[in-house]
């Protein structure tokens, strides 16, 4: 077999940027119910045959990321028994499915427009199984990415997986801006214990409609992504480790060039012999900082912010909360721009400090803002930094240093057991943060909720600044076979 003696940055941005449609996906299925949240709950508290309460719409909101935490935690066994390439491609499918189911839930079984029980839980069906797709797509875009890029730009190339799930975000915040149109939002009123009713004055097209076309929109970029990955090649880490060098050194030669490809090769070769290495091979720690990473990630709630981004800014009493939640989207691209420029420059340990520090002042001031009479601008503007501050820090550094940290012979269960986590705290956060919202208590009232959910979220980060300074190492410049080693000797003077 003849390989390319000079390999090419086309080649290798032109599957990465495929890759990266999975990020985009991943933003576009978990940010949809932002907009689509409030028509749906008005749709279902017209159901005769059970209450649709504030836990209730807290579950149904949340309910993709249930099947998020079964993708990923399925992503170790798809991407070792059938592939990456092949993994993507059933994430596809998944995306694509959930979207029409979604939009159509009653699909054979249920009368049109007639809301109940059974067709919620059907809802939540197609909504669990998108969720799969997304759990599969988290672990396996960034693996496949670090997988096939050079380690001098490996950081900056995962990282425009994060701009890829915000940019995915701030897509559906416009589509779902554009869907609404002339329309507005449901008016929903509490009239008990929560226990909520739609206003007579509510849209009625919004109820029965808007939010069907928000979650149905997300099946065109899902078709095209399940198309593109066939046109990809395998990552060259899983050919090796499956006994196909050839494979593997011609992908390699096409990105690196023949003779970096074949010194990339034995690097491989050499770290992948072992393959009956077990999960625990290297200690307890790298686990324990990957999963950390993840729980971390969620645990400083940036994804509550993000679904519930509308209802929010509708609460600070400062224009139109649809505008406001494109703005942020803007705002988040902006800023996830600046880890895709610095990671190989700054580090990752910096940035993920540094934001953690930004999020902690962006959650307290909310906070604050809850407490004494200020202006609203100052929670919009506290929220802009919380959240540009997440952006360029744990959004995408998180998911570079889990494509990163874990050795070859691990790194599928490994990363799967981080992502599985990761999700199942996204999933914990999400579902808790409108009861907590809502909560009353004492002289606050109803902002009771407010400060405590916020101030909860800031406590957090500055844990989070901490764990990093102290466990987390830097991976900038190192290729994927030199944390084989960094584990190894971590483990033995353990």
């Amino acid at each position: 077999m003849e390989y390319p003696k000079n390999g090419s940055r086309l080649y290798l941005f032109s599957i990465v940027l495929v890759a990266v449609l999975g990020g985009l996906l991943f933003g576009y299925d978990t940010a949809v119910i932002s907009g689509a949240e409030k028509g749906l709950q008005a749709f279902f508290l017209g159901a005769k045959d059970f209450t649709y309460t504030d836990t209730i719409h807290g579950i149904t909101s949340s309910s993709a990321l249930l099947g998020c935490i079964i993708g990923s935690a399925l992503s170790g066994f798809c991407a070792s028994f059938f592939g990456r390439k092949k993994s993507l491609m059933i994430a596809g499918v998944f995306f694509f499915l959930s979207a029409l189911g979604s939009y159509y839930p009653e699909f054979a079984f249920y009368e049109y427009g007639k809301p109940s029980f059974s067709l919620l839980i059907a809802f939540n069906i197609y909504r669990v199984i998108g969720g799969i797709g997304v759990g599969l797509a988290s672990a396996i875009c960034p693996m496949y990415i670090a997988e096939v890029s050079p380690s001098n730009i490996r950081g900056t190339l995962v990282s425009w997986n994060q701009f890829a799930i915000i940019f995915g975000q701030l897509v559906v915040y416009f589509v779902n801006f554009l869907i609404l149109g002339e329309h507005t939002q449901p008016v929903i009123e509490k009239i008990g214990e929560a226990v909520y009713q739609v206003h007579s004055s509510s849209d009625p097209w919004t109820i029965s409609t808007g939010w069907r076309y928000m979650f149905g929109s997300e099946a065109f970029v899902a078709g095209l992504f399940t198309i593109l990955v066939f046109f990809v090649p395998e990552s060259p880490r899983y050919l090796v480790l499956t006994g196909r060098d050839d494979a593997a050194m011609s992908v390699l030669s096409h990105i690196n060039g023949y003779d970096k490809a074949r010194e990339i090769l034995n690097q491989i070769k050499s770290t992948a012999a072992e393959k009956s290495e077990k999960l625990f091979s290297f200690g307890i720690m790298v686990i324990f900082v990957g999963v950390m990473l993840s729980v971390f990630q969620q645990a400083v709630g940036i994804n509550a912010v993000l679904y519930y981004a509308p209802r929010i800014f509708e609460s600070m009493n400062m224009g139109n909360p649809m505008v406001q939640t494109v703005i942020m989207g803007i705002v988040n691209i902006a800023f996830t721009l600046v880890a895709v420029f610095t990671v190989e420059k700054i580090g990752r340990k910096p940035l993920l400090i540094w934001g953690s520090i930004g999020m902690a002042v962006g959650a307290f001031g909310v906070a604050v803002s809850n407490i004494v009479t200020v202006a609203p601008i100052v929670p919009v503007v506290s929220i802009m930094v919380y959240s540009a501050s997440f952006m360029f820090s744990w959004g995408p550094i998180c998911w570079v240093l889990i494509s990163e940290i874990f050795p070859n012979t691990i790194r599928s269960s490994a990363v799967a057991i981080a992502v599985a986590f990761q999700w199942i705290f996204n999933f914990i956060v999400s579902s808790t943060f409108v009861p907590m919202y809502n909560m009353s208590a004492g002289d606050l009232g109803d902002r009771f909720g407010h400060v405590f959910v916020y101030a909860l979220y800031g406590i957090i980060c500055v844990l989070a600044a901490w764990f990093v300074a102290a466990l987390v190492p830097e991976t900038k410049g190192k290729t994927l076979e030199d944390m084989t080693n960094l584990w190894r000797n971590r483990n033995k003077k353990a």
